[in-house]
């Protein structure tokens, strides 16, 4: 029989990015708004979209507005595929 591999147990080797924690309300999740600029292929304008990750956060330790560093791993669920790898900055 395999050893089951816990969420710590992942290893965080997928690609990196942050973003700030708009949400705690769920059990051992914190969702995660990520920020990406891009310049229109018209225009030449700078625009600014967003998507928000659902994030595995083990210890609960990430708190409404921090900013945090977030890395791809496997399916945690259905809408889970990013873990928390750090924090780097706590909300005021």
């Amino acid at each position: 029989m395999t050893k089951r591999l816990k969420a710590v147990d992942i290893p965080k080797t997928g690609r990196l990015t942050d973003g700030e924690v708009v949400s705690v309300k769920m059990d051992k999740t914190v969702v995660v708004k990520v920020y990406r600029a891009f310049k229109h292929p018209l225009i030449g304008k700078t625009i600014r979209r967003f998507k928000k990750y659902k994030v595995h956060d083990e210890e609960s330790q990430a708190g409404l507005g921090d900013i945090v560093e977030i890395s791809e791993c496997r399916p945690i669920s259905k809408t889970k595929h990013m873990i928390l790898s750090k924090i780097v900055r706590r909300a005021a």
